[in-house]
């Protein structure tokens, strides 16, 4: 399993990004743990890899605007699982193949599991309230 998270230079090339002096426990796609007071933050639109053709989409993430950790990318982040996800899986060619709603304490044997099909290529993890992109995660 690989954990693939996304780059806060990413948000430079996006004309609608935002700026935030302080926007407090939001979930940052670049270290991939949750916002502290007054980090300031980037809101931008992204489009993770997995989906492709019709399953491409395009959603809100939130970056630092500059990322002081690396975070471990060969495991799960448990701060940004503390509460129900959508994971959703895809094959080579994009397309989604299954998706679930998976609650805290369970991911790793969700992923686990649906990397038993050898078909799956890659998994999204999305918030639930909002469907909100957090991470990808890829065979190893």
């Amino acid at each position: 399993m690989r954990i693939h998270n996304v780059s806060p230079s990413a948000s430079f090339s996006d004309p609608g990004r935002e700026y935030r002096a302080s926007e407090p426990g939001v979930p940052l796609r670049c270290c991939l743990r949750r916002s502290l007071p007054d980090e300031p933050v980037w809101l931008f639109r992204y489009s993770p890899t997995s989906g492709k053709g019709p399953y491409e989409e395009v959603g809100p993430i939130f970056t630092h605007v500059e990322c002081p950790d690396t975070p471990s990318l060969d495991r799960l982040p448990d701060e940004l699982l503390d509460e129900s996800r959508i994971l959703r899986s895809y094959n080579a060619a994009g397309q989604i193949n299954d998706g679930s709603v998976v609650s805290p304490g369970s991911f790793g044997q969700a992923v686990e599991g649906l990397f038993t099909d050898p078909s799956i290529e890659s998994l999204q993890v999305r918030s639930l309230s909002h469907g909100c992109f957090l991470f990808a995660v890829t065979r190893a």
